[in-house]
């Protein structure tokens, strides 16, 4: 098992996740303008996993063996192909405040596949997910709720997809180590949605424009080379509810971007719900603190 990461580490990495992932919605939407779901995702993941794989081999690293590929194929498939490309499906037709609310109940739904290995989180975690969870709810309530029944079908899969997936490459199948592993996982995962792209039918039936190729460039770099890498980091190296707490964050940042570059006004109710949010995550990090000094 790999060493604890430092705390100036653990913090660097969540910050990516927190910051990069919660900048992403508002990517997708915008690369969405051009580039079709499983095709954006696809592509997203194999330039990134081709990025990453080349730095692999620049530094010689060690590679991926046929059963840590078989691994990263059966990963990518849940992670990637279930959940990133389920919430790019569905951000076509759910509003981004329901997909973020879907999206907040990862930490506690990873929170219960592990019991099933005998992974029981702290009195802390716990709180943590119930208090972030309530944060989530009061920030996104009663606002854009309208959905497709086949929007809601696709970000309920990827929920379960990605949160299965997550725990599975701790447990069951475990990933190369470093950056092999995550690059690995990113090729099968983005092979996986082009395959799905291409027997769905998708197609780039125009020139793409200038604001979609910036965006699906940004999450090529920010959205999987960095945030994805730091959260299978942070996955393998911490504690999964603490990996998870992006799902809270996710939706400040989103709230923030509004303010910033759309103008939108923040009411009460949505700075007490940051407020909740931001105190879900600091028992969560009190919980993960307690769990390494012991």
């Amino acid at each position: 098992m790999n060493s604890e990461l430092k705390p100036w580490q653990v913090f660097a990495c969540l910050l990516a996740t927190w910051i990069f992932w919660g900048s992403t919605y508002l990517a997708i939407k915008f690369a969405l303008l051009s580039f079709p779901p499983f095709f954006q995702m696809g592509t997203r993941f194999l330039a990134a996993g081709i990025l990453l794989m080349a730095w692999v081999r620049w530094h010689r690293s060690t590679m991926p063996t046929l059963i840590q590929w078989r691994n990263a194929a059966l990963i990518g498939a849940l992670m990637l192909g279930g959940g990133m490309g389920g919430t790019a499906y569905a951000e076509q037709s759910v509003a981004s405040g329901l997909v973020v609310a879907f999206i907040a109940v990862v930490p506690a739904m990873i929170a219960i596949i592990n019991y099933g290995f005998g992974v029981r989180p702290g009195n802390l975690e716990i709180a943590g997910i119930c208090v972030g969870v309530l944060g989530v709810i009061c920030l996104v309530g009663g606002a854009g709720f309208k959905a497709s029944p086949q929007g809601l079908t696709a970000i309920s899969l990827a929920t379960i997809c990605w949160s299965t997936g997550s725990v599975l490459s701790l447990r069951v199948f475990p990933l190369a180590l470093g950056a092999a592993g995550f690059a690995s996982e990113m090729l099968c995962g983005g092979a996986i949605l082009m395959a799905i792209s291409l027997t769905s039918g998708e197609a780039v039936n125009h020139a793409p424009q200038t604001l979609p190729v910036l965006a699906w460039m940004y999450l090529v770099v920010f959205g999987s080379i960095i945030a994805f890498s730091a959260y299978m980091t942070l996955l393998s190296r911490t504690s999964a509810t603490l990996a998870a707490s992006y799902s809270f964050v996710n939706p400040l940042i989103a709230m923030m971007l509004g303010i910033g570059i759309a103008g939108e006004r923040v009411t009460s109710r949505e700075w007490l719900a940051a407020g909740i949010i931001i105190l879900g995550v600091i028992l969560l990090l009190a919980g993960r603190s307690r769990r390494a000094s012991v």
